[in-house]
This record gives structure tokens, C-alpha cells and sequence, in this order.
């Protein structure tokens, strides 16, 4: 069985001159819906994906739309979820289950694959017309002249959100301002947290180990098993508040952070985390309190770095212009940090 045969999502078949095309259901289920979930909090997120192909929403005929899509499933559901009472065409490429932005720009939502596919299924056969749908966001990798030249089929570019795909049919297959701009609000940002948590929690656990051993660390000599243990859910609760706090932070937070580089955001939400629990937390010796804004400040900072490849505002070149720059300073702060906090238990803080 393919990952696509006996889904929920598919029903019944729309007759063409190749065979039988598989129909799917344009009313999302809660199955998609708690898969969504899942691949939010990056469970089984590399292999939430689509047979690549061509299927029909509703009843197409030869004259209905062609709309591309990445096999990536969340794109899929956006796109086959906006054609209720739409009846076309999807034709799904090949994009190693990446969404369609990131794989415009990896080039496998692109103009050779878009090609391929389209000669693969029998495009030419099924419709009489000769133009696809892309969405926008693909815009990057697809080269219209070139499919046009190679397939006969011309490309319009849709809008950026699968959501706007009826309001685009009605008005004669033409993208208002309003559906070309590229939207990242409140919502836009947040529902990014879980997968970020989920992805860089190993890192905070080393980060945490090296702290707990640090902790016991002892200016009469030896090791002061005692004195980790005492101190060891005050490191966990700062470590870990300060991880979840800037994933929620950065996002939340974005257009009013100071600097245009994502690894300041990051670092000015770092002082910002620091501050509010250096007020908070009484009793705090001054070297304890530098080193936690060196390790906060840091932590913030590269959550903040990590958040460029979520974002569209990024381009594949500055995000690696930002790390070459940022990630050598991010490794001293966090070696300034851990060093001053074994220094405070040297003097005794």
C-alpha cells in the first residue's frame, strides 16, 4: 500500500481518458487536523506526505483548473480544504514531503520536476486548456517560461494563501494586492513555537548537565555533591523558563524587537528575560546574575537564529550570512556564561 491508497481523505475516482484519477475530500477531518497537530510539534514531520500525482476535487472535467501542489500533507490539506465547491484538478510534484516554500528554494518544487510531473500523469490528455495554478510561494523555483517551452502549459501564479484560491477563481484567475502580500501576524508567528521547542530540546539538556556538574563545583576543593543538588532547581527553572520564554518571545515579539538580524531579536529578548527574573529572584549574588545574562542572553539569541528558517522575510544566503556571523559570537557568550557561573561557586555565590 502507497501512503496514499485507503486514506480517509480520498473518495471514490473521476474517469479520464488515462484511467481512473483519485478523488479527494475537500472537507478536512479531524484526522487532518490532529495530524496538522502532530507535525506542528515535529512528530513524524519528514514523513507526513502524499503520493505525488494527480487527483480531482469535486467532479473536473477537461476544461477544469489545474492547481500544483508540494506532496508535503499540510500543504496538500490547505489546497485540497479551499476547493470545497470547486471542481479542478491538483496535481501534486515531488518535493521530498517539504512544504512549498522551502522547497522552491531547495529546487524540488521546481521547474524540472513541475515538468516531469506533468508528462508523467498525461497532463496534456486529461485537459484541453493549458495552464497551471502554482501558488505563489513556489514563484521562486518555477521558471513560467521554461515550463511553457518544455510542456506547452503556462504557469499563473496564485495567491500566497491556499485560502484566497475561491475568491482567485471568481475573479478570473487574477490575485488581488491583498492576496499577493505576504502575511506573518500573531497567529502566523505562534503556531511556529511547538515545533521549535521540540526541535532544540536536547541542546537546553546538555546545556542543563553542564550546569548541574558546574553547581558542584567547590572553593574549599573537591566536589560539593551537596551544593549541585541545592542549587539545581534554580538552574533548571532559569534554563528552562528562559528556553520556553524566548520560543514564545521572539515570535511574539518580532516587529518590535530592536535590529534587523534574527539572532539580535533573540538577544534582545534574552535581556528582557533576564531582567524580569533578576527582579524577581531575591538573593541573587552579582556574579550568579552575569552569568545567567550571558546564558540567557545567548539561549535567546540562538532560538532567535533558528527562527530565520520559518519565516519568509529570510532569504537562503542572509540566513547563512547571519549564522557565519552569529553563531561564533553566541559560543563565546555561552562560554563567558558557564565560566562565570563556575567562578561563582568558586568565590562562593
Amino acid at each position: 500500500m502507497t501512503a496514499t491508497e485507503g486514506q480517509p481523505w480520498l473518495q471514490g475516482v473521476v474517469a479520464t481518458p488515462l484511467g481512473n484519477v483519485p478523488r479527494v475530500v475537500t472537507q478536512l477531518t479531524w484526522q487532518d487536523h490532529l495530524g496538522a497537530v502532530r507535525v506542528r510539534c515535529a512528530v513524524g514531520r519528514m514523513d507526513y506526505r502524499v503520493e505525488p500525482g494527480l487527483y480531482a476535487a469535486g467532479q473536473p472535467n477537461e476544461t477544469s483548473q489545474v492547481f500544483v501542489s508540494a506532496n508535503y500533507k499540510l500543504s496538500f490539506d490547505h489546497l485540497r480544504g479551499s476547493l470545497a465547491g470547486i471542481d479542478g484538478w491538483i496535481l501534486v510534484l515531488d518535493t521530498d514531503g517539504i512544504n512549498v516554500w522551502c522547497a522552491a528554494g531547495k529546487g524540488t518544487f521546481g521547474t524540472d520536476e513541475l515538468v516531469r510531473r506533468v508528462e508523467t500523469v498525461g497532463l496534456a490528455r486529461v485537459v484541453t486548456h493549458r495552464r497551471l495554478i502554482v501558488p505563489q510561494l513556489g514563484a521562486s523555483g518555477v521558471a513560467a517560461h521554461e515550463v511553457r517551452e518544455r510542456s506547452g502549459f503556462s504557469v499563473v501564479y496564485g495567491p500566497v494563501r491556499a485560502a484566497d484560491i475561491p475568491a482567485f477563481v471568481r475573479n478570473g484567475m487574477a490575485a488581488t494586492a491583498e492576496m499577493r502580500r505576504v502575511q506573518f501576524g500573531l497567529w502566523d508567528r505562534l503556531v511556529l513555537v511547538p515545533v521549535e521547542l521540540v526541535c532544540w530540546w536536547r541542546w537546553l539538556g546538555w546545556l542543563l548537565l553542564a550546569l548541574l556538574v558546574a553547581g558542584g563545583v567547590s572553593r574549599v576543593g573537591g566536589y560539593d555533591v551537596r551544593q549541585a543538588l541545592e542549587l539545581a532547581p534554580r538552574t533548571v527553572l532559569l534554563a528552562a523558563a528562559c528556553y520556553v520564554g524566548a520560543a514564545i518571545a521572539v515570535p511574539a515579539l518580532l516587529p518590535w524587537l530592536p535590529g534587523r538580524a534574527f539572532a539580535v531579536k533573540g538577544a534582545a529578548a534574552g535581556v528582557l528575560i533576564w531582567g524580569l527574573f533578576a527582579a524577581g529572584l531575591n538573593g541573587w549574588a552579582v556574579r550568579d546574575a552575569a552569568a545567567w545574562c550571558f546564558i540567557m542572553v545567548t539561549m535567546a539569541s540562538f532560538l532567535g537564529l533558528q527562527f530565520t528558517g520559518a519565516t519568509t522575510f529570510t532569504s537562503e544566503s542572509g540566513v547563512r550570512r547571519e549564522m557565519r556571523l552569529a553563531m561564533p559570537c553566541q559560543i563565546a557568550a555561552l562560554a563567558v556564561g558557564v565560566g562565570l557561573f563556575v567562578v561563582a561557586r568558586l568565590l562562593g555565590g
